[in-house]
Order: C-alpha cells, then sequence, then structure tokens
C-alpha cells in the first residue's frame, strides 16, 4: 500500500512538472503596435492585416496606417508605433541624431520610375536640359536621382521638388507636367488616369535598373521596417514572429497578387485594386535580413554618404543598427 502510495505521488510530481514545461513554452506574445503608410510597405504588409483582423495570426499585431512619412515617424518616435516602416536614409538620419533605431528587415528596392508625356524621353540621356518634377526632397528620392544623373554625367537638369506625390500626378494627366519621377503605385495611376483621358504617359525609365548600372557594390534598398533596441531586449520572440509572418505577407502577396489587389483596396493601402494589381509587379517588394541585409544596405548608404554626407544624417550607422538576429 505504502509503495502505491510513492508511486501516485511521484505520477502527480511528473504531471505537475510536465504542466510547468508546458505553460513555460506557450507563453502568451505581447500585441504589437506596427505602422505602415500607403505604397509598397503597405502593400507588404497587407495579407498579415487582413489575417489579424481575423485573428488568424500566431503574433498578436495592431497595425494602423500612418496618414504619411511624417505621420509614422512621429509616432514611432513618441513610442505609439513599437515596429514602422520608413525610408532607409530617414532610418540612418534618425540614428546619427541618436535615437534608438534598429533596422529588422528591407521590404522594398526601388520603386521610382521616370514618366514622360512628351515623347522625346527613351533614355537617361534624353533628360539633359529638360526639367524633371519629383517628389522626396530630403530622402531617398532626391538622392538617387542626383547620384544617377551626375554618375552618368548628365548636369543640366532642373528638379523641381514638390511635397505632394498626387498633385505631381495631377499635373502630368493636365498637362502642366511634363516629364516627372514618381514612385510606385502612383507611377502606374498616373499613367492609367491619363490613358482613360486619351492622353500618353509613359514610364520610360526604371531608376533601380539604372542604380544597378552604376553601383555594383550595392542594392538599392529604399524601404525598410525599424524598431528600437530596447523593444528587441523586452520582447525577443515577439520580434521574431512578426519576422516571420511578415515575411509570409510578403511572399503571399507576390504569388497572388489579384487577391492582394483587392486586400490594398480593402485596406485602403492603394485606393483602386485595378491600380494595385497593376502596380505590385513593379514594387520591388522584398524580405532581406541579416548579414545580407547589413551588406547590402550599408553598401547603399555608403553611396547615398559618398554622394551627400547629410542624405544619410552626416555619417554612417553603427554594427548595431542593423538586426541580425532573425532566424529563418
Amino acid at each position: 500500500m505504502k509503495a502505491k502510495k510513492i508511486i501516485s505521488l511521484v505520477l502527480v510530481l511528473a504531471l505537475a512538472c510536465l504542466a510547468l514545461v508546458s505553460c513555460g513554452n506557450d507563453k502568451e506574445l505581447s500585441s504589437v503596435s506596427v505602422g505602415v503608410i500607403s505604397g509598397p510597405t503597405g502593400v507588404g504588409a497587407v495579407s498579415l492585416m487582413e489575417k489579424a483582423a481575423n485573428g488568424e495570426t500566431e503574433g498578436k499585431y495592431e497595425f494602423t496606417l500612418a496618414a504619411n512619412q511624417e505621420d509614422a515617424k512621429a509616432k514611432f518616435l513618441n513610442g505609439q508605433f513599437d515596429i514602422v516602416a520608413m525610408p532607409t536614409n530617414l532610418a540612418s538620419v534618425l540614428s546619427a541624431k541618436g535615437e534608438d533605431i534598429v533596422v529588422l528587415a528591407v521590404n522594398t528596392y526601388g520603386v521610382l520610375y521616370i514618366l514622360d508625356a512628351t515623347g522625346t524621353v527613351k533614355t537617361l540621356a534624353d533628360l539633359a536640359g529638360k526639367t524633371i518634377t519629383a517628389t522626396g526632397q530630403g530622402s531617398n528620392p532626391e538622392y538617387i536621382l542626383k547620384h544617377v544623373l551626375k554618375e552618368n554625367g548628365i548636369t543640366d537638369v532642373t528638379v523641381n521638388f514638390m511635397d505632394d506625390a498626387s498633385a505631381i500626378s495631377a499635373g502630368m494627366v493636365s498637362g502642366s507636367i511634363e516629364i516627372a519621377m514618381l514612385p510606385q503605385p502612383v507611377a502606374t495611376s498616373t499613367a492609367i488616369q491619363a490613358k482613360a483621358q486619351g492622353k500618353t504617359i509613359t514610364p520610360v525609365i526604371d531608376m533601380t535598373a539604372e542604380w544597378d548600372k552604376i553601383a555594383d557594390d550595392s542594392a538599392l534598398m529604399m524601404g525598410c521596417m525599424v524598431t528600437t533596441q530596447a523593444f528587441i531586449n523586452e520582447n525577443p520572440d515577439e520580434v521574431n514572429m512578426f519576422l516571420k509572418e511578415y515575411k509570409a505577407s510578403i511572399e503571399a502577396v507576390l504569388a497572388d497578387v489579384e487577391a492582394a489587389a483587392a486586400l490594398c483596396e480593402k485596406h485602403s493601402i492603394i485606393p483602386k485594386a485595378a491600380v494595385a494589381k497593376q502596380a505590385i509587379p513593379k514594387c520591388n517588394l522584398a524580405f532581406v535580413t541579416g548579414e545580407e541585409m547589413k551588406t547590402n544596405l550599408a553598401g547603399y548608404l555608403s553611396v547615398l554618404h559618398a554622394a551627400n554626407p547629410a542624405s544619410v544624417g552626416g555619417k554612417l550607422p553603427a554594427d548595431g543598427f542593423y538586426y541580425t538576429g532573425y532566424e529563418n
């Protein structure tokens, strides 16, 4: 009888230990606040946004579509967003200012196109002596355009910057702007609107292709997802779960563009699914992490720094700027 009691006690203790181990392994993940903006960064996240809304994710996420890049940056800096999308050079500038900022993944390569309404532009050389209207002054677009023009020996181009890409698009459609550099999906939308009015506006130069011709040691990495080292330290499991599900989201978008286009309209990432369907393949969505991201992004930022140190905040980021802890 005594032996039976001992055996029973051992079994109870064993089950209790198993329960404790199970509880330890099933640590509940905290909710992560993620900020995205309309355009490519939102496009890549749209599948995950839909799954999060339907309670179908492993992690817990609260997605917010920021009004614009300045809104996204402000909410990240004041702690409203745990993770946020932003231009790579802006991340570098903030790091140089002493902000706690770590790049988790590069999510877009180049998304810029030169559009022509005159029928006279076919190559970069045709831009000589002309005026280009562009958005993105003080950010990636300005530095990319100026660097590509300079490296091709084109020094007599006038560049007019406007804050609002949609205003540039409207100007092209109305005829007040003849040549412009616009990001996707605005570039595609502009061409579609012009066609509907019987006009021809053609995307004639892919700036990513032009960059690749002159910068063999770097990739044109325009967009990224960032967080803080403090958030990583406190929430390592949440960070890696987000990266796992964000990668799957980008893969889902690329695998079924039509479905992704419908979600872009539903979540206000791109106003019309028809535009999104044409634009998504030109958005150069990517998911680059770890040492590959560190090497290629550092190379890109180095090119920008050599062209204009202010473009990356005056100095190149330290190693801690790049998150290399994600295990695929």
